[in-house]
């Protein structure tokens, strides 16, 4: 005892000494801990494309599992299911508890589940690639991650079912928003009855669009939107009726929503009630599609250039080949002039990039 105390009163003396011998047995104390698996580690790095460190951090928390057979077996496993390598990856990137799972007992039956409500192959994949933390029952219980019940999984697919929901459509949505299928029963039915308020029938296979565009934005944010149609002369009826024929209008902006109602209704002064009937149209861009094409109408009509007078509406749903032929391509002696007015920016862009 006498001879330790006199070592480190020397040592505490030496400050350099004692931190020399400090990191010496600092060293030595961590070397004793036994390193993760080489193959493992450079397995997950090779095949999943993991950082070394997070290949290492995962290699720690999963020390029952010494080598790569594991993971292997997951990835053949997922790659059966048809699942594209970049979507095993991202997976496992995400939610690495994945490759440790046992396949016959955890992963097997949750991924049939799946393939019951329609999810398959490379869809399956792309949907799991953004949403594996659904997998988590039975995997580690340690991870910090929302633990999604299947019973609360299988209480909401059952609870759409009822609302027409079912087949194609149901498993649209579920690619489309997984998390939907998380939300507690009380959450989705608020949903349920948000969208059908808003004029969406539940006997109508435009209820899961709309559902769909509901559950993408705040009540605030669909208060504007209506607020905003109703501005520009809709009544209520007739607010829920462009909704129930457009559901993605709701998640247009409110910006290009404006300049859409005001470029139909006053600049080509179309009657509010064909906006009604074909409210898609103030999804058009502006920029490439309805303004050019009003252009080209408007100098066919001045020039007389048709007996009968050509339809701006009828011309904004031709396809771009289609309507060049009509109403450019076909009048030779003011295509230059019809095709400037159509593709005039595109034109003015190109020849100014032949002289740069």
């Amino acid at each position: 005892m006498h001879s330790l105390n006199s070592c480190l009163g020397k040592l505490s003396s030496n400050s350099k000494s004692f931190w020399v011998v400090f990191s010496s047995f600092s060293s030595l104390s961590l070397s004793s801990n036994p390193e993760p698996e080489r193959a493992l580690i450079d397995y997950l790095v090779s095949t999943f494309n993991f950082s070394k460190s997070k290949a290492i951090c995962v290699t720690n928390r999963y020390r029952c599992t010494k080598s790569p057979e594991n993971p292997r077996a997951v990835f053949l496993f997922l790659q059966n299911l048809g699942f594209s390598t970049a979507d095993i990856q991202s997976t496992a990137r995400v939610f690495p508890q994945i490759l440790f799972a046992k396949i016959e007992t955890t992963l097997k039956p949750k991924f049939e589940f799946f393939q019951d409500v329609g999810l398959v192959g490379s869809d399956l994949g792309k949907f799991m690639s953004k949403s594996s933390s659904i997998l988590t029952n039975s995997l580690d219980k340690k991870c910090n991650v929302i633990v999604q019940s299947e019973s609360r999984l299988s209480s909401n697919i059952a609870f759409l079912e009822s609302c027409g929901i079912v087949g194609s459509q149901l498993s649209v949505l579920l690619k489309r928003k997984p998390r939907l299928f998380s939300l507690p029963e009380s959450s989705l039915k608020k949903l349920v009855s948000r969208a059908s308020i808003l004029g969406f029938s539940i006997d109508s296979r435009m209820f899961v669009h709309g559902l769909y565009s509901v559950s993408c934005l705040s009540d605030d944010t669909i208060e504007r939107k209506l607020k905003l149609l109703k501005s520009f002369g809709y009544s209520g009826n007739e607010c829920m009726e462009v909704l129930t024929r457009a559901p993605s209008l709701l998640r247009t902006s409110e910006k290009k929503l404006k300049q859409g109602l005001d470029f139909f209704l006053f600049s080509v002064k179309l009657k509010k009630e064909a906006l009604v009937r074909r409210p898609w149209y103030l999804q058009r861009s502006l920029e490439d599609r309805v303004i050019p094409r009003y252009r080209v109408i408007q100098i066919i009509k001045s020039k007389r250039l048709l007996r009968k007078e050509p339809s701006f509406l009828y011309g904004l749903d031709l396809t771009e080949e289609v309507f060049l032929e009509k109403y450019i391509s076909k009048f030779r002696d003011h295509a230059e002039e019809l095709l400037v007015a159509y593709k005039g920016h595109m034109l003015i862009w190109f020849i100014y990039s032949l002289f740069i």
